[in-house]
């Protein structure tokens, strides 16, 4: 134990990597001779798993989807995750490292992507926005708190 206290903290990003995209569009070619300006819905998550002993996957997603009326023009689903090395931190550091940290660093790969394939789609890009994953993580928790410990995804 004395000697796990004396250790230095260990955080390093072992591999950023995107794990899961698709692209619809189901109601294609129609929906594209359109003239209404779609709508669009886009839904945010992070997870974090633990890999090995010290080493987290954290995965942020995203799923852009636009309409017009009631038709999907395309519905994009995208997961971007990180292997992350975190050891030697203390307990109550490693929620935020791991909800707001980790997600910080893995998010601006996922906003890129999410671009690229709505892009190769034919369609202009839908950039995401900044994310405060400081305010989401703490809605998170307030959110667990309030339903008995049950974790929530928000946003």
């Amino acid at each position: 134990m004395a000697d796990q206290q004396q250790q230095e903290p260990v955080f390093q990003i072992q591999r950023v990597y995107l794990k899961d995209l698709s692209l619809e569009q189901p109601n294609s070619p129609a929906i594209l001779l359109e003239q209404e300006q779609p709508t669009v819905d886009i839904q945010l998550g992070v997870e974090a798993q633990p890999v090995a002993e010290g080493i987290f996957e954290i995965a942020v997603t995203a799923t852009v989807q636009t309409k017009i009326k009631d038709k999907t023009v395309f519905l994009v689903e995208a997961k971007q995750a990180g292997i992350f090395e975190i050891r030697n931190v203390p307990e109550e550091q490693l929620g935020p490292i791991l909800g707001i940290v980790a997600p910080q660093i893995v998010y601006p790969y996922l906003r890129g992507n999410v671009a690229d394939i709505i892009n190769r789609g034919g369609f202009p890009p839908v950039h995401l926005a900044e994310i405060n994953f400081q305010a989401m993580y703490e809605q998170q928790q307030a959110a667990a708190a309030g339903n008995g410990g049950a974790p929530a995804v928000t946003q």
